[in-house]
């Protein structure tokens, strides 16, 4: 009996582990209509659980009852039968197979022992017709106490139902049958208890477990949410920043180039809205070479000398895009941190692998007064994403003085093929985010 308790108990995490699971990997893999069974995550679930328990206890019950109303003539002893039984399915159902019960020791020993009170003691009144209670109290003891000491008392328990009833019962059976009978019908009743009782504790407990999925799910959506704006749209509003305050300066001297500035302003920002609108609904596939192109205009606009260097040849889809977000944040930390004068972006491919460099001469900052809250949102958003597809990433100065921010990612990463632990930026937690000294005023305004 020991090891059947043990046996159910790995049965009952392991099922929960394995639904957790699933779940967690339905979610991550985008399919919402599977993640969250309405059936699975409504509140009803345990309230129908704790229901059937209810009512398969409340029969027991009633059959007990009709016993007793049946061989009493007396009706004062019907009704104290009824208090007796409703005193006892109360400390059962509300205690001893409520799903939110802690069990806690002293209050769970002097539950038992009022409860054996309430199994035994009315047979001086009743006789043999009360004895399906103990069945309860026997599975009360296998619920509330440890392996070693409720399947001894639960064998008592059963065991002495079956010495009563083949001593002071009505049967002309043989004793020995008589109490085989009454051992199994106890040990029939203990399993339900107990079996129903593990049901509704762990469908509460499942229950509770999806919604709290549910909501790591909304606060991962806005997670992804903040760190797409920030990948998507820096470089934009940097562009457009920098190109305002050049049109701002042509305005007199160059009116006709000034117009072709706001021109292209007017450009970048219906492209900043419709990234905005790609990450409200959570489709964003960047183009390398589109992003190529847009660094070259912005740095050029930035009086910094650009040289791009491209082996790369076709690379996947989730591969081009996260590349495009690195292109995009190495750019951005050119236009807004740096004092660069020229840059130069590689992508080759080789040894199944896709590798981007973003190198500048621009000069750092001192990396004994970084701090990781200000500034370091970007290198550790890069830092997840690259990660997720089994690469890594590298922002760091070079001993000849340059920055340099690398990627390297597997040619067949699929998204989300990595550990999750990344999502908490562990992959970037070990180096200081790279922020080289920020420009000079007029360059930065606005």
């Amino acid at each position: 009996m020991s090891s059947v308790h043990e046996v159910q108990n790995a049965q009952e995490t392991g099922g929960e582990r394995e639904e957790l699971k699933s779940t967690d990997s339905a979610h991550r893999s985008g399919d919402r209509s599977t993640a969250f069974p309405q059936s699975l995550l409504s509140p009803m679930a345990p309230r129908l659980a704790m229901l059937v328990t209810t009512v398969v206890f409340g029969g027991i019950a009633v059959l007990a009852l009709a016993r007793v109303l049946f061989d009493m003539e007396q009706p004062w002893p019907d009704a104290l039968g009824a208090v007796y039984l409703v005193a006892f399915m109360a400390l059962q159902l509300g205690y001893f197979s409520s799903p939110k019960a802690s069990l806690r020791p002293p209050v769970t020993y002097a539950a038992l022992v009022v409860q054996a009170c309430l199994a035994y003691l009315p047979m001086l009144q009743f006789g043999v017709i009360w004895l399906g209670m103990p069945g309860f109290l026997a599975g009360s003891v296998l619920l509330s106490l440890r392996p070693r000491v409720s399947v001894p008392l639960y064998v008592l328990i059963a065991g002495s139902v079956g010495l009563l009833d083949s001593n002071f019962g009505p049967s002309t059976l043989p004793p020995a049958y008589v109490a085989l009978f009454s051992f199994v019908s106890t040990t029939i009743t203990a399993l339900v208890v107990f079996g129903l009782t593990r049901l509704a504790r762990l469908v509460t407990k499942l229950n509770a477990n999806r919604e709290e999925l549910a909501r790591l799910a909304v606060a991962d959506e806005r997670l992804r949410f903040s760190r797409d704006l920030h990948d998507l749209l820096g470089l934009s509003l940097s562009a457009i920043t920098l190109k305002s305050e050049l049109a701002k300066r042509l305005m007199e001297e160059n009116p006709q180039r000034a117009a072709q500035e706001i021109d292209e302003i007017l450009l970048m920002s219906r492209k900043a809205l419709g990234d905005v609108r790609s990450v409200a609904s959570g489709y964003r596939k960047l183009s390398l070479d589109e992003e190529c192109r847009s660094a070259r205009g912005v740095l050029m606009a930035a009086d910094v000398e650009v040289s791009i260097e491209r082996t790369d040849g076709v690379l996947p889809d989730s591969v081009g895009t996260v590349l495009a977000t690195v292109l995009r944040e190495g750019v951005t930390n050119v236009l807004r941190h740096s004092s660069a004068r020229w840059c130069a972006i590689t992508v080759r491919t080789g040894n199944d692998e896709a590798r981007m460099e973003v190198v500048n001469d621009g000069v750092p900052g001192s990396a004994d007064t970084l701090d990781d809250t200000d500034g370091g949102n970007g290198i550790r958003n890069l830092s997840h994403r690259v990660a997720l597809l089994g690469g890594r990433l590298a922002a760091h100065e070079v001993p000849d003085g340059r920055h340099l921010l690398l990627a390297v990612i597997p040619l067949g990463a699929t998204p989300g093929g990595a550990d999750r632990t990344v999502a908490n930026g562990v992959p970037a937690g070990s180096r200081t985010p790279w922020r080289p000294r920020r420009r000079t005023p007029e360059r930065t305004a606005g």
